[in-house]
């Protein structure tokens, strides 16, 4: 019994120091702090620093999958998501936002952006534009990629060459001028 005595204080002292880590000192962020010859408690990170969820694989200039009916029905729901609220369901600008009196973001039917690359709409998606803001974290790479097909086929339906539909549908819409 004698052995269990002087354990007992030695107990009692690491039942102590747990309730004093809690409430050791500790900084609110951006709050002053005189430690530091700058005053701030946040530092800055180190030059180079690469945050840990960083995506550091190389984005290809043109787009790197082969374009599917897969890949644009995916593309087409991401962009019903993520995508329309701002810029319409058909790429005009005109989202339920836009009503709502937000600005409204430029067309994808305007000259500028379909003579812009693939990789312009990925970094816009990736990185934010103007008012819109990054969907790096809500939209994974592929999904972006999608999205970009999806764009496109919206400019293409808009604005496909006369020469590339059938006959039949070229002579139904050249009726249609006629009237």
């Amino acid at each position: 019994m004698r052995w269990r005595t002087p354990l007992l204080p030695f107990i009692l002292l690491l039942a102590g120091c747990k309730q004093d880590m809690a409430d050791q000192p500790r900084y609110n962020p951006l709050e002053a702090s005189k430690q530091f010859a700058d005053g701030m408690s946040a530092r800055t990170p180190v030059d180079g620093s690469v945050a840990r969820d960083t995506d550091l694989a190389a984005t290809p200039d043109r787009f790197p999958y082969p374009v599917t009916t897969a890949l644009l029905q995916r593309g087409q729901q991401r962009f019903d998501i993520f995508c329309s609220p701002c810029h319409g369901r058909t790429g005009d600008g005109h989202g339920m936002v836009v009503q709502r009196g937000f600005p409204a973001p430029p067309s994808y039917h305007q000259d500028a952006l379909r003579k812009a690359s693939d990789r312009h709409f990925y970094d816009v998606i990736t990185n934010g534009y103007g008012a819109m803001y990054s969907y790096a974290a809500r939209v994974p790479s592929t999904d972006r990629w999608a999205i970009v097909a999806y764009i496109r086929a919206l400019q293409y339906s808009r604005y496909a060459p006369g020469t590339a539909l059938p006959d039949t549908l070229r002579a139904k819409l050249d009726a249609e001028a006629a009237r």
